[in-house]
This record gives structure tokens, C-alpha cells and sequence, in this order.
């Protein structure tokens, strides 16, 4: 079956009838405005600004009540950007109240906002009243609400982003003392983050206390780390490589203040980093489909928690491409008359979901043999650029995906091929 974006948009117009009050609220920190039209766009009642706590919610919830009472309208439909994390908690209070929720794209808002009076002002009000004309436009998308697994999955894989960006600033920072104190050291562990040069750096972190140790010394020394430690070979070379280094001897005291935070730093990161990556196994185990997904070749637990907590419940995406379009994935073309641009992605959607669509399907070029066969035959018979190609097979593991999250089946590579063999 073919999917076509246009029957979704005209469902979304349809949606809204006669009887819809249609609600813009302009998102902020501390006070949110809020705007009404129906559907033919026409300004219903006054603005209103309310605190973003449950008394001003509450005040919304009378103000909405009281336009449809007065103006014949029997339902509500409540727009508003995704501003931050200043919106969630309206949105999930209104959700709570069995209010439509959805949201609009502040691009969008942004191109949209000449729309009402031909200038280029902007006010709390007037972007309330253009988020209201979006959603009668059907320039809209619903929220999906989220079980607590997939919440989870949110929260643990941003937060490991967070985490990454430290242990890898704590890394990079390690290599630069190496670089400035010990520059050798490189030369006996050429991983630096290695089990061996960490418990050198801790014991022994310049070279001018390596110098007067014997290699028993030093073997002692990462006994007392190590479980398996380095021989006597590489502990000699240590020590003579110490005895003639050309790294920076001033001021040791600050240096191994300084490398002494950066371990801390490192450790810190590295436990928190194995923490969240349990957690994130045990999510794993409360959704039902993620065992036939993790079963394909080149998934990982990682990089299908960091699709889920951004995508949601897979199941609820009525095709691959859906999800495709919700990453920014799907295509954009400019063109007029005889004139053609080029086509791109969008990037008009979620930029982590986008990063780890990217990743899982590079990971199963390199170790699923049906994806790496569809890349050679890409590239080799079909010519295409290894871009191109690497975008076509996101696309086909996103139906994947999708596809197994909404009949509960197994990945079955005969049907992946088969399926590639009609396309060609």
C-alpha cells in the first residue's frame, strides 16, 4: 500500500468542523496567552494570559468553557508550540482533562505570522492567534502520549547524552595532559582511556616519579588496580622512556591537581554511563516487541532505546515513513517551471531520533548480510552515490521496524531480500 502525506493533511483539515473551538496558546516560561478562532479562522472572545501553574490552568479551563458555551461550539481542539520544556506540563494537565492536545511546528509559526496583517510585528497575542490559524489549517501534528516504558527510555537516553558529552570532554582532556606532561607514555599504551595507562596515571602520574623506580616497583604498584597487569617488559620501557621525556617539569604540584579532577571526572562518567546503561536494558525487558527487534543483527540495546525514547510506541505509526517524516527524514524538492532543484531531507523533526535511525543503519550495513548486501547492490549495479543509498536503507528499517512493532513478528531476512529483489 502506498502511503501518500496528502490523505494524512486532508484528514487533519477535516478534523476540524464547525463546532471546533480552536485554540493557539503561546508558550513561555512564566505567564502563557492564549487565542480562539473557529474554523473558518475567525477571532472568537478576548485573549487571555494565565500562569503556568494548576490555578492558571484552571482559569484557561473556565475561559474555554465559557467561549463554547456562549458561541455554540461543543468541543475544543488546544494548539501550541513545543517550546522547550515549558509546554509539557499544560499539555499533559489538559491531556489529563481529555482536552486534544496537538502541537505546531515554530518554523512554521514563524513563516505563518504575516499572515493575519501583512507586517512583520510579533506579540504573545498575535503568535496565539497564528498558532490557532495553523491548527483550523491543519498545519498541526498530535502528541503521543507515552507508557512509562517508553518515558523512561526518553529520559535515560537523554540524559546518556549528557553523560557521553562529559566522558568524552574528560578523555579528550586526559589526552592533552598526556600530550603536555608525558608524551611517551603513548608509546607503551596507545589507548590512553585503557585499563593500563589509567592506573599508570593514577600511581605514577608524572614521569619525574617513574624515574627512580625500580620495575618491580611499578608492578607492585598495579597489582593493588589491576587484576592481569602489564609484564616486566613494558614497566622497563616505562621507566626509560620516563628517564628521557621531554615533557613540561614545572609546576608538578598543579598538574597532578589537575590530572587528579579529570580521573575523578572520568570515573564519575564511566559509572554513570554503566548505571544508565542497565537501566536502559531492564525498560528494554517491559516492551513487548523490543526481544524480535533486538534479535536483528546490528541493533543494539543503545541504539533501539535511543529510537524508542524519542519515537515512542512504534506501534503507533501507521507506516514507515511516518516515522521517517517525525525523524525530519522525508524528502523536500523545490522546484518551478522548467527549473528543478534539488532534493533533500527535510530535518523538519526529531534530530536524536534522526542520529540513531543514522547509526543503527550504518551498524547494520557493517553486520546484518542482507542490509550489506542491499548497500553493494546499491552502490555496485545501481550506481547510486554511498549517501543515497545509506538514506534508501533507513528507510526500509524504519518499515522494518515499524512492521514488526505493529504485528508482533520476527525479523525474517527471506522476506527483506525478497522483498528487495521485487524493487529491483
Amino acid at each position: 500500500m502506498k502511503y501518500k502525506m496528502q490523505d494524512h493533511q486532508n484528514q487533519l483539515i477535516e478534523r476540524i468542523s464547525d463546532q471546533h473551538l480552536v485554540i493557539g496558546v503561546d508558550i513561555a516560561q512564566h505567564v502563557h496567552v492564549a487565542r480562539a478562532v473557529n474554523f473558518r479562522g475567525i477571532a472568537v472572545g478576548h485573549p487571555i494570559s494565565f500562569e503556568n501553574n494548576e490555578d492558571g490552568f484552571t482559569r484557561l479551563l473556565k475561559w474555554i468553557e465559557q467561549l463554547k458555551a456562549s458561541n455554540g461550539f461543543n468541543t475544543e481542539i488546544i494548539g501550541m508550540e513545543p517550546t522547550g520544556h515549558y509546554w509539557l506540563n499544560l499539555s499533559k494537565w489538559l491531556h489529563n482533562q481529555s482536552i486534544d492536545i496537538v502541537t505546531v511546528n515554530p518554523h512554521l509559526v514563524k513563516k505563518n505570522k504575516e499572515n493575519r496583517d501583512n507586517t512583520q510585528s510579533k506579540s504573545d497575542k498575535k503568535d496565539a492567534l497564528v498558532i490557532a490559524d495553523m491548527v483550523k489549517n491543519g498545519y498541526y501534528a498530535f502528541i503521543r502520549p507515552t507508557t512509562e516504558a517508553f518515558e523512561k527510555l526518553r529520559v535515560l537516553m537523554a540524559n546518556r547524552d549528557v553523560i557521553v558529552k562529559r566522558f568524552v570532554s574528560a578523555v579528550n582532556q586526559i589526552n592533552r595532559w598526556v600530550d603536555v606532561v608525558f608524551p611517551e607514555l603513548r608509546q607503551v599504551f596507545k589507548d590512553i582511556k585503557g585499563k593500563g595507562s589509567i592506573a599508570t596515571l593514577r600511581l605514577f602520574p608524572t614521569p619525574m616519579e617513574l624515574c627512580s623506580m625500580e620495575p618491580q616497583d611499578v608492578i607492585k604498584g598495579w597489582k593493588t588496580i589491576m587484576k592481569r597487569q602489564p609484564g616486566t617488559k613494558k614497566a622497563q620501557s616505562l621507566i626509560e622512556l620516563a628517564k628521557r621525556s621531554i615533557g613540561n617539569q614545572q609546576a608538578p604540584d598543579a598538574y597532578k591537581l589537575h590530572l587528579e579532577q579529570l580521573l575523578e571526572e572520568f570515573d564519575l562518567a564511566t559509572a554513570q554511563l554503566e548505571r544508565v546503561d542497565q537501566e536502559v536494558t531492564d525498560v528494554l525487558k517491559d516492551i513487548t516487541y523490543a526481544n524480535k527487534l533486538l534479535e536483528i543483527e546490528g541493533i543494539s540495546e543503545v541504539s533501539l532505546a535511543g529510537i524508542l525514547g524519542e519515537s515512542g510506541n512504534l506501534s503507533g505509526f501507521s507506516h514507515g515513513n511516518s516515522l521517517l517524516r517525525h525523524a525530519g527524514l522525508h524528502l523536500s524538492e523545490a522546484s518551478s517551471g522548467k527549473w528543478k532543484g534539488q532534493i533533500v531531507i527535510s530535518k523538519r523533526g526529531r534530530s536524536r531520533l534522526r542520529r540513531f535511525l543514522y547509526i543503527t543503519t550504518m551498524s547494520m550495513i557493517m553486520n546484518n548480510s542482507e542490509f550489506k548486501e542491499l548497500h553493494a547492490y546499491n552502490v555496485n549495479v545501481k550506481k547510486m552515490k554511498k549517501m543515497k543509498s545509506i538514506m534508501k536503507l533507513i528507510g526500509k528499517l524504519a518499515r522494518i521496524l515499524v512492521g514488526i512493532a505493529r504485528r508482533n513478528e520476527a525479523y525474517c531476512p527471506e522476506k527483506v531480500s525478497d522483498l528487495t529483489q521485487k524493487a529491483a
